[in-house]
């Protein structure tokens, strides 16, 4: 009963043959063997970009802040949620890699942003001409902090204010699968066709061992994404490791399975839970889901070896965080609904 985090769930067994497969050889490194370019055409075939920049790395906050500096100058300004894991959970490695740009934080239930929100932001920052910080870049998070899913359209929507004042746009899809599964919307469409410039394309809370990709939709900016990387010293040596992940992700559309198995598993927490008393803070719409119960009920199923963070409450209430993954069974659900 494992709920804790999707990136503590074990490796899929396809990913650890695939690792085995690719462990043979003396191919050459640093992202020049042929897995690598397999894995990056792959990625473009999903993503329906042919033409799209595509580099690897180990960790989601890698992935985050290269590309937030290959889009937003040192006196930029980037426009994110109050609660993204850029703002929350990254130890200021975007404003690091950027040398200095400033994250501008803007409001929105359920961890999104509205446009109405992002419109009070936009009119507060770059008008105070050399003295203020200027418009950098917008980053949005899909799945958000929160557990819920932007649509195609309301992506499209922030991007449009965001381009209008000039500002390429980024998106977090540390659990990008997830949000794919759940709205059922092509790649391209929440990405490059909404408006998005550059995607962290999540591969390690999906199952993988620890892979991120680096997506930017102008191959323009390819060049200068390597070299960002490679002094950031985020160049993996024997990049096939990484490569062989990717492959045995997206061959077969296996990376959607089992996103959408997550979020079938969510779903189920989520009406076993409300079904017995239990009140939800936000809408459960992807893999994660903020439950709060009544007091005793955390003791009780840390006792029986449940493992979920603690979340803020209303009162008389304990809250909790619960994040299922590929690897949640049936059974680990009923088990711990059966303690509520």
């Amino acid at each position: 009963m494992f709920f804790a985090s999707d990136n503590a769930a074990p490796v899929p067994p396809e990913v650890m043959a695939a690792l085995a497969e690719a462990n043979t050889g003396f191919p050459p490194s640093y992202g020049t063997d042929p897995l690598s370019d397999r894995a990056r055409d792959l990625l473009r075939e999903v993503l329906e970009a042919p033409e799209a920049s595509v580099q690897f790395v180990t960790t989601g906050t890698a992935a985050n802040a290269l590309a937030l500096a290959a889009l937003c100058p040192p006196w930029g300004a980037v426009i994110c949620h109050r609660h993204a894991h850029i703002a929350e959970d990254e130890c200021g490695a975007p404003e690091f890699f950027s040398h200095g740009a400033k994250l501008v934080l803007a409001e929105g239930a359920h961890g999104r942003m509205t446009p109405e929100t992002l419109s009070a932001v936009l009119a507060q920052t770059g008008e105070s001409g050399v003295h203020g910080v200027q418009r950098g870049a917008l980053s949005l998070t899909n799945v958000t902090e929160a557990g819920t899913v932007y649509s195609a359209a309301q992506t499209a929507a922030l991007a449009g204010l965001a381009r209008a004042k000039g500002m390429p746009v980024h998106l977090d899809g540390a659990r990008f699968a997830n949000a794919v599964a759940a709205t059922g919307a092509a790649p391209a469409d929440l990405t490059w066709r909404a408006g998005v410039d550059a995607l962290s394309f999540g591969g390690t809370k999906v199952g993988l061992m620890g892979v991120e990709a680096v997506v930017m939709f102008d191959p323009a900016r390819d060049w200068e994404l390597q070299l960002r990387r490679k002094r950031a010293g985020h160049l993996v040596s024997k990049s096939r490791y990484l490569a062989a992940q990717i492959v045995a992700m997206l061959d077969g559309g296996r990376w959607l399975h089992w996103a959408a198995h997550a979020n079938a598993m969510a779903a189920r927490l989520a009406e076993g839970l409300v079904a017995r008393g239990a009140g939800l803070t936000h809408p459960v719409e992807a893999n994660i889901l903020f439950p709060h119960w009544a007091p005793g009920t955390s003791a009780r199923l840390r006792d029986a070896g449940a493992r979920f963070y603690d979340m803020p409450a209303p009162a008389g209430q304990e809250g909790a965080r619960l994040v299922t993954s590929w690897a949640t069974t049936e059974a680990d659900v009923d088990g711990f609904l059966s303690l509520i």
